[in-house]
Parts: structure tokens; sequence; C-alpha cells
């Protein structure tokens, strides 16, 4: 009998809720696992674990036109079409015209209507190059991620290649865990990390904005049918915030797995490139494992993973 590797992934309605610690704490509590770190906008689980990369890739999420200059006729056909402002009759003179038109790369949204219509055909519509993934390993074991350009888009696609990468490493060296580092909010990249995982963690902190991005990205792992789970992060900075919380969360079917109270020392365990468990033994620490232990006993079992099979 082989058993698929069960996905884990760690999700916040909001930034700065601490997700990317917990995974990291997660990491180096679990075993046998892959990390993924889908928060490929703003990637940062990798300043932690320092992982060593074996591999790498260059991450193409779309098209971009460019205007050959000695084809180009002036003919202004491509500047009227564009719907987005992107081409400007400010390009350099050829054999024919002694100005041509030229497409401003930002501004270009690589919808290909200027390359379809150039009645010269002067209009080349080529792949971009819109970032890098990376396959690493770490101290805890292997890891994938990737680093998105400035101002890039597409990251849905870009987290959708990481965490199909990181199945296939589990499935070829039979880990038993895809531990996901999931990104924040509910666009795109969200949809992409959660889709077809076996459960979800919820990381948020005691705040009425912390419970408002709950509830919303609550109901996009309900949608998706994946179970949800919450984690009071901090939660002695406002008890009563944090009852609210976990009552809520209670209402709508989400699993509450623990707290986890303040603690400097997880900055400090940064600063050493430690997630906090390694760092230290007592304080949050102590909250982490109890979390990770209800997970990994409640949740992360054989016989709670849909996809196990022969």
């Amino acid at each position: 009998m082989s058993t698929e590797p069960q996905e884990l992934v760690v999700i916040s309605g909001k930034g700065g809720t601490g997700k990317t610690s917990m995974v990291a704490a997660f990491a180096a509590l679990a075993e046998n696992l892959i990390l993924a770190d889908c928060d490929v906008d703003a990637a940062d689980l990798h300043l932690v674990l320092e992982p060593r990369i074996i591999r790498r890739q260059h991450f193409s999420g779309g098209k971009q036109a460019r205007i050959k200059t000695g084809h180009c006729t002036a003919c202004g056909q491509c500047a009227e079409l564009c719907r987005f402002a992107a081409i400007t009759f400010d390009g350099s003179g050829n054999g024919k015209v002694k100005k041509t038109f030229r497409v401003d790369p930002i501004a270009c949204e690589g919808c290909g209507v200027c390359h379809w219509f150039c009645p010269a055909d002067a209009i080349e519509f080529t792949p971009t190059i819109n970032g890098e993934w990376y396959v690493a390993d770490t101290r805890h074991g292997p890891m994938v991620y990737a680093k998105l350009g400035i101002a890039e888009a597409n990251s849905g696609k870009l987290v959708s290649i990481i965490r199909s990468e990181a199945g296939t490493i589990a499935r070829l060296r039979s880990l038993n865990l895809v531990l996901i580092d999931g990104s924040p909010g509910i666009g795109c990249p969200v949809i992409a990390s959660v889709t077809g995982a076996d459960v979800a963690l919820i990381v948020t902190e005691p705040t009425l904005t912390g419970l408002h991005d709950l509830l919303r990205v609550a109901e996009v792992t309900r949608h998706f049918g994946i179970p949800g789970l919450v984690c009071v992060n901090k939660w002695d900075l406002n008890p009563g915030i944090t009852v609210q919380i976990e009552r809520q969360a209670e209402e709508r079917g989400l699993s509450v797995v623990g707290r986890v109270r303040y603690d400097p020392a997880v900055t400090e365990a940064q600063i050493h490139k430690q997630s906090v468990v390694e760092y230290q033994q007592k304080g949050c620490a102590e909250d982490i494992r109890k979390v990770w232990s209800v997970i990994a006993d409640a949740w992360l079992t054989p016989s709670r993973n849909p996809r196990a099979g022969s």
C-alpha cells in the first residue's frame, strides 16, 4: 500500500500574524517532510532555514509585446487598439519612417492584441521572465520556494508550480508531509495555496481586524471543502478578543487547536536564523509544541487522508 503525502497549509487572513514563524517551528518539530513557501510575493521562510539551492529555474507568468523597429511602418494601429496606453509614438526611426512606435514594458499587460492585428507583423509576443523558483535542502528537509520579480504578476501560477514540484519530490522520496507556508489574504495566491490541501491552519491575532480577516479566509477554505483549524497567536495581548475569536470560529465549524503567547524570543530566534522551538524550550515554544501535537495527532494521520490508497 502506498500513501499520498498529506498537505498542511498554514495561512492567515492578513500579513504579520506569525504564519511563517509557525511554519518554521513546525518544520523543526515534524519528520519526513518537504517545505513549500507559497508566499511568493514576499517569501521569507528561507531567511530562517538557510536553504542550500540545488536547482533553480526561471518563472514565466505570461508574455509581453515588443515592436521590431526595423519592421514598423508607423501606421499607429497598435496604439489605437491598446487599452492600457502602453504604446507610444517615440521609437527610433528606420529606413521607412522617421519615427516608430514603442511598447512600454511596465504598462504592457500582455494581452497580445497589438501582435495579432499588426498589419506589418512588426510586433513580437514572447514569454517574459517574472522570477525564479528553487529546489533546496535545509536542515529540516527539502524545500521549494520562489522569488517573484518586483511588481510582477501571476503569483497564483507560481504558487501552483511550487506546490506541484513539492508534491512530486515528496512522492519520489516517500515523504509523508508537504508543509506549505501559504499566502496571506483571500486572493488568487491564497486560492492556489489551499486548493486540494488536506487541512488548513489559519493563524490569527487577537484584534478585531484579525477576527474579520480570519472569517474571510475561513470562507475560502469552506468553499473548497478544506477542514479549517484556528490558532490565536499572541493571544495574551488581548484575552477578551481571543475568546471572541475562538467562539466565532467554533460556531462556523472551525477547530481551535491552541493559543500561542506573545514572546520576544521569536524575534531573537530569527536574528540567529532559527525557529523559536530550536532557540528555546520554554515560553511560546511550549505553546507551539502543543499546537503541533494536536495537529499531528488529530489531523495528520493516514485515516484522515482522503487521498490514501494502494
